[in-house]
Parts: structure tokens; sequence; C-alpha cells
């Protein structure tokens, strides 16, 4: 996990700092607000690497409330469209949304295909896989 947000890093596209880092109480404020606790690595994600900016894919940030790519916007909207509500979305691609489950495992969601058959074991494998490939 850390060598990936390493590899993050390096490939950060944003030389400005555009986007802080949260602080954990800020999770907890998100969690409240999404009524849902955020699983473990995307926690970590939220507090190492939310910050980065890589390739054409955004996942949440968690201190840029009026952006798209704010968790409890998000969130709001992918559920709105039919995404079950255990499922927290991370990341919207291709008309729709990657999400994550409470067990850490990741999975991709659309309003045409409902859950597609791909999946990741968990968050690091999906940033490596998925992300920073976006990059290439």
């Amino acid at each position: 996990m850390n060598d990936i947000i390493d590899e993050l890093r390096e490939l950060n596209e944003d030389r400005f700092n555009s986007v802080r880092l949260p602080t954990e109480d800020e999770l907890v404020e998100l969690e409240e607000e999404i009524l849902i606790s955020i699983p473990a690595d995307l926690k970590e994600f939220l507090l190492e690497a939310s910050d980065v900016v890589v390739g054409s894919l955004s996942p949440v940030t968690a201190t840029e409330p009026h952006s798209h790519t704010h968790l409890p916007e998000l969130t709001a909207t992918a559920w709105s469209l039919g995404l079950p509500r255990e499922l927290i979305p991370f990341c919207e691609a291709n008309g729709g949304y990657y999400f994550i489950e409470q067990d850490g495992s990741i999975g991709f969601w659309s309003a045409e295909d409902e859950v597609n058959e791909e999946q990741w074991d968990n968050l690091w494998d999906w940033i490596s896989d998925v992300w920073m490939s976006d990059t290439e």
C-alpha cells in the first residue's frame, strides 16, 4: 500500500496542491453525513492520497465540498441513480461508478449493467490496475 501511494505521488499532476488532505475528524463528519462507515482502505486513501491528480479518472475527495468528487456529492448522485445504498462509490467513470464494499472489495456499477463482472480484492489493486494504468 505504501508503495502504491509513493507511485501515485510520483505520477501526481497537481503541481499546485489544489486539494487538501482531510483530517480524521473530517472523515468522521463525512461518515455522519453519508450515514455509512467508510471502509478502512478508502479512509487510508482519503487521508494519504486523495490530493493526487492522475490521468482522466477522478476518485473521491473529502475536503472539496463544491466538487463533483466530494464524497457526499458522489454518493448522493450514485445512490439516486440506483447504486445499492450499502456500496460506496469512489470514482465516476464510463457512465457508472467504481464502488467499495464494507469488506474492502471493489467493483463497477452502471445503471445499464448493474454490477459488472470485473472486481478487485482491494482499493490498492484497483489503483494499480485501473487508475495508474489510465496514465499510460
